[in-house]
């Protein structure tokens, strides 16, 4: 099985929610808190020495995906094909355990609908050739999404999935490659 998921080049990211608006755009998420990617900004040292950094996350289509391992009606799974974690709607009893379990916070639930959503990488966009939503938007090309195998020969191999403001990789091994600015690196 192939694995897929985001790179995101941190030292080109200016914070701008770019891809964060066109993903609300495309899921049709105009709720507060219903939300797939989120662009947040991380701050390090002291004054007078402070600095800060964005850090944009979807959902990582972890290896070892904790709201699958969790969820109690096999709702959320991994395409055996491309390795993306995907949730199936119709089996969802929206008991929110996967959101739970989620270090990422990711998927979310749709207080309308009484189940829980997430990114699905905009499988329907890319299944006709199409980047994800995010992926097309951002104006710094700062994101990217692909085979991860693809996407580490395509930007070397100076690639992280740690930096300050995200959970420890090993919880889940998270399917995204960061390029990181120097201050983000844990």
């Amino acid at each position: 099985m192939a694995q897929m998921g985001f790179y995101f080049d941190q030292t080109a990211c200016i914070g701008c929610k770019t891809c964060q608006i066109a993903c609300r755009d495309k899921n049709a998420l105009y709720k507060t808190g219903e939300i797939f990617r989120t662009v947040d900004t991380v701050e390090v040292g002291q004054y007078p020495s402070v600095r800060y950094y964005s850090v944009s996350v979807s959902c990582n289509h972890c290896a070892m995906p904790a709201c699958v391992a969790n969820c109690p009606s096999g709702a959320m799974y991994k395409d055996e094909e491309t390795g993306v974690v995907l949730h199936d709607d119709d089996m969802c009893i929206g008991c929110e355990t996967c959101v739970s379990a989620c270090p990422y916070s990711e998927p979310v639930y749709m207080e309308d609908e009484g189940i829980v959503s997430k990114c699905d990488s905009c499988y329907a966009l890319r299944a006709k050739g199409e980047s994800p939503a995010c992926v097309a938007a951002c104006p710094m090309r700062a994101l990217d999404f692909g085979d991860l195998e693809e996407l580490k020969a395509k930007y070397g191999n100076d690639l992280v999935s740690d930096v300050n403001g995200l959970p420890d990789s090993s919880q889940t091994t998270p399917s995204l490659l960061i390029s990181p600015r120097d201050i983000a690196v844990q």
